[in-house]
């Protein structure tokens, strides 16, 4: 579904205000919505005000003080311990969402967890979305992100006015837990692509071909990605401080992993490229975009 930009305003809450959530929550109180944040780190929450200066926005102490009197509460943080905390903890949102209160969860977590906390607010008679992204640091800031979704499809009708302030797509994959199952779905088909265009660049240069030529030759036909589109050129210069860090990008495919093994699904290429990824960790490029995966592939004679 695509959603309509026209949200009646409502008291929301933002936990999370990292570089997906800061611009999320600045979107959400653009639109008109009655705003209150929190942020484990001050040091991110000052920087996220001081980026906002003509944002109204309420900031509260601990996760709890952001879910009272909140009709919305929204998070996204790091893993599923995170994300454990600042729900289900003993200040947690779930303490104080009030009964018939909407929360999303745009953390990319495990599906285990994401049916724990849904039972939970089935329990306290909250509706419940887990609804992981893509569309990457520019979708955030641009608004355009493409969320896929698990949850009941009452949840999902009450949740579509806010995702209408910062996306361009939304898809209701099923039940609870689904949407974070896609997710790992869209990282199992990107660390294929990327482990690919890394070869094949490495493998254009030691053959001395003009790389700008050879994308304009394959990028209108069957090779044609976001990827290669989007990372071709900054792959071939060494330009990787930008975009979705392979630290997070494992994180990921760990995710998969382990539900795989639940499943009883093969992923070998994904374990594969799991592993070149802990290559690029080991000569320090853990905080950079995904497509430093080639720099695990020297060139012949150290060109590059």
């Amino acid at each position: 579904m695509t959603t309509q930009r026209t949200p009646s305003p409502r008291n929301v809450s933002f936990l999370g205000l990292g570089v997906m959530g800061g611009p999320i929550a600045r979107h959400l109180g653009q639109a008109g919505h009655r705003l209150t944040v929190y942020n484990r780190s001050p040091q991110r929450l000052e920087a996220w005000l001081a980026d906002n200066p003509g944002l109204e926005a309420r900031v509260a102490r601990s996760p709890a003080e952001a879910a009272e009197g909140a009709d919305v509460v929204l998070t996204c943080v790091g893993n599923d311990d995170d994300l454990a905390d600042v729900v289900l903890g003993p200040s947690g949102v779930f303490t104080k969402l009030k009964r018939g209160g909407l929360f999303i969860d745009h953390t990319t977590a495990s599906a285990r967890i994401a049916r724990q906390i849904a039972v939970e607010a089935r329990d306290k008679e909250i509706l419940c979305v887990d609804a992981p992204m893509t569309g990457s640091q520019i979708g955030a800031e641009d608004g355009t992100l493409t969320v896929m979704c698990g949850g009941r499809p009452e949840a999902m009708a009450a949740a579509e006015p806010i995702f209408a302030a910062y996306t361009r797509r939304v898809v209701h994959i099923g039940k609870s837990g689904f949407g974070q199952t896609a997710k790992m779905v869209n990282q199992i088909c990107i660390a294929g692509v990327v482990a690919g265009l890394a070869e094949a660049m490495r493998f254009a240069q030691a053959s001395h071909l003009d790389t700008d030529k050879v994308y304009d030759a394959i990028s209108g036909g069957a090779a044609q990605s976001w990827q290669m589109d989007n990372r071709w050129k900054t792959m071939g210069q060494d330009e990787f401080d930008f975009g979705f860090a392979v630290d997070w990008m494992r994180k990921d495919l760990g995710l998969a992993m382990d539900e795989g093994r639940t499943l009883g699904v093969s992923l070998p290429i994904t374990a594969l490229v799991n592993q070149f990824y802990a290559e690029v960790q080991a000569i320090g490029g853990g905080r950079q975009d995904t497509s430093a995966l080639v720099r695990r592939l020297p060139l012949p004679g150290n060109r590059k």
